[in-house]
């Protein structure tokens, strides 16, 4: 079956022939001896394998629905009907997958993601929005079996937070949540507000790829400003009692980083470095594109700081997103992390951005 009748936009052969070239070279003697190019290869070749095995998978199950369909039309049978049913929507699934993993093939798309949540002015209630949002993603994550770390988290004064660092580790999280980048906003009945008005809150979310140690990104030692203190995570429980908790400030850009998520000093030194060094790779990329759209004379529809998508809980129920206008009257499916639609439209979306029709 050719990759076109899946929606596949790829060469199998050649997607095979990349794979043998890798196991090659990791037959090599002396791969090992740079650890970090060679786990790059790993890497690399675990991620073509993923997607040549799970097309392969996918197009065993468009076969067997077909010999299925066919038996059924010969000769209808309720319990084979019945699996039937129950397969077409397993493929469906399957394949609404594979074709949301065809499209993440930016250079990052498959790293590791880290998420960063700031409420807007407001007080109590952007922060406790910010708190919606931290649950919001943290199951999202859930539902795709990722890892998620919490690097920092500073509670709000009343309730919800005033920031949170998220390290969501997965194949392609980063690819899934470049999508989040951007202001949020809520519309609701304030619980906070004995009068019972309606409320309008913003929250903004950065998503940066988790780089590995080989991507260039100079930073100078005398730059940095690096102050310890102690722990605490949700709630204000103390984590240690010791100052293992690490900020760094960058000081020719004013980048801020932080992290108190493992015991050492040492550690959180590290993950905070590696979160600067995302902070300033995505800080170089925006600038290259805002340098490609003077020349070109675009105009960036997506900026920092842009409201990308509205949650409204009154006067009705609906979340929007106004990149793509993809909509949803199911706020609460939403909360609870049913982000894909959203995320499967963005990546369309920017598709259609990079080949327009």
């Amino acid at each position: 079956m050719p990759s076109s009748t899946l929606g596949g936009r790829f060469d199998l052969d050649a997607l095979n022939e990349s794979i043998q070239e890798n196991e090659a070279r990791m037959a090599e003697p002396g791969f090992w001896d740079d650890q970090a190019a060679a786990q790059t290869v790993i890497d690399d070749n675990n991620a073509l394998k993923a997607k040549y095995d799970a097309y392969h998978t996918l197009a065993s199950e468009v076969d067997d629905l077909a010999v299925a369909y066919e038996l059924l039309n010969e000769e209808p049978d309720a319990e084979m009907q019945t699996d039937f049913e129950r397969d077409f929507e397993t493929a469906q699934h399957d394949l609404q997958q594979y074709r949301l993993n065809l499209l993440l093939d930016g250079p990052y798309d498959r790293n590791n993601a880290i998420l960063e949540i700031h409420p807007g002015a407001g007080g109590t209630e952007s922060q406790d929005w910010g708190a919606m949002l931290l649950r919001m993603y943290t199951r999202w994550a859930a539902s795709h079996n990722f890892k998620v770390e919490t690097a920092d988290y500073q509670a709000g004064d009343e309730a919800g937070i005033k920031s949170v660092t998220l390290l969501i580790s997965g194949h392609n999280a980063y690819g899934y949540l470049r999508s989040e980048k951007g202001v949020h906003r809520l519309v609701r009945i304030s619980p906070f507000d004995a009068a019972g008005r309606r409320h309008t809150s913003f929250a903004s979310v950065d998503v940066m790829p988790e780089l590995a140690d080989n991507v260039d990104i100079d930073i100078r030692p005398d730059e940095l400003k690096v102050d310890v203190y102690r722990a605490s995570g949700a709630g204000g429980q103390h984590v240690n009692k010791t100052s293992s908790a690490v900020r760094i400030t960058h000081l020719p850009t004013g980048i801020v980083v932080a992290s108190q998520a493992q015991r050492s000093q040492l550690q959180n030194r590290q993950t905070a470095l590696n979160m600067l060094r995302a902070k300033l790779y995505e800080l170089a990329e925006t600038e290259k594109a805002k340098e490609r759209a003077a020349i070109q004379g675009e105009q960036l529809e997506i900026g920092w700081g842009s409201q990308i998508r509205s949650y409204v809980f009154h006067p009705y129920t609906m979340v929007k997103d106004h990149r793509t206008n993809y909509e949803t009257h199911d706020g609460q499916a939403v909360m609870d992390g049913a982000l894909d639609p959203f995320i499967d439209a963005y990546l369309q979306w920017r598709l259609a951005q990079k080949n327009p029709q």
